[in-house]
């Protein structure tokens, strides 16, 4: 009896057109991923932009408000109304006594150089420790 070969032509013909199928679905699908991506991020952008907005228009309405502006006005620019006694109390300054602490002055380049010379020298720089630690 005759035996029959395992890959016949009607076995073949049927995987060349699921290939072409598999192919030809392949780009597609991969763009509606990416789109739905997309889709994703501008929901995101437009979630942010709306919370933007909304602290804006809430800004906005605390603008409007007289009662804010007076505030802001006294507090920010020192403005006493008519009749009002204002007194503004000044710090200290910080800059001066930070100014006083001294920190020592870095070593010279020159200074640095040389010591990591000898440093390579002796094998206790960093790439040598480095190199011993690799290759043992």
């Amino acid at each position: 009896m005759a035996k029959r070969p395992q890959l016949t032509g009607r076995a073949a013909i049927l995987a060349v057109v699921v290939c072409a199928i598999a192919m030809s679905l392949a780009y597609p699908v991969r763009e509606y991923i990416s789109l739905r991506r997309s889709i994703a991020e501008l929901r995101a952008e437009k979630a942010r932009v709306e919370a933007e907005r909304q602290t804006l228009l809430a800004r906005d309405r605390q603008v409007q408000d007289p009662n804010w502006i007076k505030r802001t006005a006294k507090e920010r620019l020192h403005y006493c109304g008519p009749g009002e006694k204002c007194f503004v109390v000044m710090e200290p300054e910080q800059g001066k006594e930070q100014a006083a602490v001294k920190r020592p002055a870095p070593p010279p380049w020159y200074q640095t150089l040389w010591e990591s010379v000898e440093a390579a020298d002796k094998g206790t720089g960093r790439r040598a420790v480095e190199k011993e630690s690799v290759g043992q």
